[in-house]
């Protein structure tokens, strides 16, 4: 479509054209078509009028969203490696910032990158309609989450030149609440025309620009008269031929320091240089949820908090602060403080902080086979002593932990056997033991004496068990402690097993794994303000990452929360944490005692292993505050007799319950896992299943009433498609060590303690009789969880049935 277009419009005729778009399409007429053409004329020729492109966005976005009658306007340009499409946007009065997407259906934008096609979306929160245009294809409601803004239309076009695609406009919110009309189609795809031959034209410019400026983050180095004009653009042309970084040139040809590069970089960038500093440690809060991958791939590392902020490392300044991915990783930082280095020294602090392919020489197999000066078991202390310091056993030691640690393993086992047997090392990943490697007998003592000096315990006493702790920081590059037990065994060796205590921030609420059935009954318990809730399970079930995870939901300025722990493993800024201490005398019994004295709001106690405790417990929640505690007990309604077994008073411990959640972990299925549609007969097994418990239960009648029907017809509803349940099985990838199976579940049994389940505690009644009015008031079992979790695809049948064995 095209107009003939008029020499001039006047003011009165131009205000005519704004405020006839608010009408719809067929009643605003010819003249609004070419009045809407001049105006679109207007713009593209304060397109061509702009410098860069940042002005086009900057400068005449306004103009385009009057003329589209729009609300907003992005503009997104393809990056050099043509990989993803950037949109600058204003932060500041001098300052923009950017936003990255992958040319993919991931995103709205980049699915028109990549298809090279325009979209015109009437809601983007109509998640079919996205889906009908491509499966993958979603809106990202995270912008709109953080302003408060609510997309709803979206006019989406390519950029094109030819073939070439050169970015893509996007037109946000038509002010008519309407799709976007035939003639503002035809205007955004000549609008991209013009914006496509602008963005090529100054591209090329900036190109030529930078051709004969040869600026480069090395001239300072010529500056400082380290090296010539003709030697810089020598090492810069060997580099581009030999495909290695300039700075690897630089060094081996002129034996430059890094502190010299270092300088001209920060020179060039405008930010302090950043050195090695051999002192420096991994730290759970800023590096536990990164990948070192991923760092190595963005050029960033954080360093530390200082009073300048958040200390970023970065290889291009300039690239990571464009890209804006720090501030997205680290939303509650104050300040950013940017630092350059040289890519010998990022590459030496990735490895000091998260180790690499090669930490500690070599792999495992090449360390092992590196082990020299055997020694028997025999050996005097000294001799043993001198054999546990020898540089290729400590190697060997520090591997075996940071293989652990990056493997997710929980335990180490070390499992000598009597004799010339070689010693076993098995690691626990997702609570499966699997073996990691084995080492030759005359090592063992050797390895046993290495980890006992690392935890400071006493190498010459074989006959006892001893218990310790190691802080591998001080030996290796992670930030992380280790639970030790060695336990004499027959044939005159030690077993020892380390527990990995990988400190770190809590896991949101929502993010536990809970139903949504549970978790709304959960939140309601603990927002009690006080009472009695226990977390119950066996070691290892994750009861108290599971009490660090309510713990978070209620940390507010307002709250004083006290814990004691055993040790303390998850830390969270606004708790007041407490390291319980047998060897001074201080138990989790004394504490809840200091505690009442401490004005508390929330009380959380590790375990409550004797009456003292749980009575002090009950004392507390009594006088007005919240009581968390931990449980070794098999399930929730259990949990009650032991409670009052222990010498409860019923009547008391009755009015301090709110509730009880007892929980297991069963082994995740990988995503390699294979869908697949069950029989009948399976259904109906399965429903056979999850009933068994409910049998004797008013809340369930097989026989009578249809129960199974309307369950299956539940199920079908809430976690079917297209009337049918879909079931997993295990299959198994390099990603899952051809397990089939990577991470974990949670299951859970939440007992809330309502009136009539206060009155059989008042009665001391059975087991049977507590569980069966738990279910009638909404408890789901340990099992009846897990077999809702096998049809959302988290698990299957086998591992619920492993970790729920009555």
């Amino acid at each position: 479509m095209s107009a003939v277009l008029p020499p001039a419009v006047d003011k009165d005729a131009e205000q005519a054209f704004f405020d006839s778009q608010r009408l719809p399409p067929e009643k605003r007429g010819v003249t609004f078509e070419v009045l809407f053409f001049r105006q679109l004329q207007q713009v593209t020729t304060r397109i061509h009028e702009t410098e860069n492109l940042d002005q086009i966005m900057l400068e005449v976005s306004d103009d385009i969203c009057k003329l589209f009658n729009a609300d907003r306007l992005t503009l997104y340009a393809v990056n050099e490696d043509r990989s993803a499409i950037v949109s600058r946007f204003k932060t500041g009065l001098n300052t923009t910032g950017a936003l990255k997407l992958p040319i993919s259906a991931q995103s709205i934008a980049g699915y028109v990158a990549f298809s090279q096609q325009r979209l015109n979306i009437a809601d983007v929160y109509d998640a079919a309609a996205l889906k009908r245009i491509d499966p993958q294809l979603s809106f990202l409601k995270e912008v709109d989450k953080r302003s408060g803004y609510r997309t709803k239309q979206m006019l989406v076009e390519p950029i094109l030149d030819g073939a070439t695609l050169y970015g893509v406009l996007q037109v946000i919110n038509n002010h008519s609440d309407a799709p976007f009309g035939a003639l503002e189609l035809e205007g955004a795809k000549q609008l991209c025309r013009t914006l496509a031959t602008a963005i090529r034209q100054r591209r090329q410019k900036a190109q030529d620009a930078r051709r004969s400026n040869k600026t480069t983050p090395y001239d300072g180095l010529v500056a400082d008269g380290v090296l010539s004009d003709a030697e810089l653009a020598q090492c810069m042309q060997k580099a581009r031929e030999q495909g290695r970084p300039v700075e690897h040139v630089l060094v081996a040809a002129y034996h430059l320091q890094p502190a010299r590069i270092g300088a001209s970089l920060a020179r060039f960038f405008g930010v302090p240089y950043e050195p090695l500093s051999p002192g420096r440690i991994r730290s759970e809060m800023l590096h536990g949820s990164l990948k070192r991958e991923f760092l190595e791939q963005q050029g960033w590392i954080p360093l530390e908090e200082s009073p300048d902020g958040l200390v970023v490392m970065c290889l291009d300044p300039e690239a990571v602060r464009g890209s804006r991915v720090v501030p997205q990783v680290f939303p509650r930082a104050r300040k950013l403080a940017w630092r350059v280095t040289t890519q010998t020294e990022f590459d030496e602090t990735l490895a000091q902080l998260f180790g690499s392919a090669s930490d500690e020489g070599g792999s495992i197999d090449q360390l092992l086979a590196d082990l020299t000066a055997p020694i028997d078991d025999d050996g005097t202390e000294d001799s043993l002593e001198s054999a546990a310091a020898d540089n290729e056993l400590v190697k060997f030691v520090n591997k075996v932990i940071i293989d652990a640690y990056n493997q997710k393993v929980s335990d180490i086992h070390i499992e000598p056997m009597p004799g010339k047997a070689k010693t076993g090392i098995r690691f626990r990943i997702d609570g499966i033991l699997a073996p990691y490697i084995e080492v030759p007998a005359h090592f063992r003592q050797a390895m046993v004496t290495r980890l006992k000096i690392m935890c400071d315990l006493d190498i010459s006493e074989r006959r006892k068990p001893q218990d310790g702790k190691i802080k591998f920081k001080k030996y290796g590059p992670l930030d992380i402690e280790l639970r030790v037990a060695t336990i004499p065994s027959a044939g005159g060796v030690e077993d020892v097993v380390m527990r990995i205590l990988a400190g770190g921030e809590p896991i949101a609420l929502d993010k536990l794994g809970l139903t949504p059935h549970n978790r709304a009954r959960l939140v309601k318990t603990i927002e009690k303000p006080y009472g009695l809730f226990y977390v119950c399970g066996p070691t290892g079930s994750g009861k108290t990452t599971t009490l660090h995870s309510i713990l978070k939901h209620l940390n507010t300025p307002e709250t004083k929360i006290w814990t004691a722990e055993d040790p303390v493993e998850i830390t969270q800024k606004g708790l007041r944490q407490v390291q319980i201490n047998k060897k001074a005398g201080i138990d989790f019994a004394l504490i809840m005692r200091a505690f009442l004295r401490a004005d508390p709001d929330v009380i959380m106690v590790g375990e409550s292993r004797d009456k003292e405790t749980v009575s002090m417990g009950v004392e507390a929640s009594l006088t007005g505050h919240l009581v968390f505690s931990t449980l070794h007990t098999n399930s929730a309604p259990e949990s009650i007799t032991r409670l009052l077994d222990m010498g409860m008073d019923p009547f008391n411990f009755s009015d301090a319950l709110l509730g009880i959640l007892a929980q297991r972990l069963a082994r995740k299925l990988c995503d390699c896992k294979q869908a697949y549609e069950p029989t009948s007969a399976e259904i109906n097994d399965f429903i056979k299943e999850y009933a068994d418990e409910l049998r004797h239960t008013v809340a369930w009648k097989l026989d009578a009433g249809g129960e199974a029907q309307k369950l299956l017809e539940a199920w079908t509803g809430q976690y079917g498609q297209d009337g049918k349940l879909t079931f997993y099985r295990a299959v198994g990838c390099d990603k899952c060590n051809k397990t089939g199976y990577k991470g974990r579940v949670g299951l859970h049994e939440l007992l809330i303690a309502d009136d009539i389940l206060k009155k059989l505690v008042q009665e001391r009644a059975r087991v049977s009789e507590i569980f069966a009015a738990a279910v009638e008031s909404g408890m789901r079992t340990l099992k009846m969880d897990g077999m809702e979790k096998i049809m959302l695809g988290m698990t299957d049948l086998k591992q619920v049935r492993s970790v729920c064995i009555k």
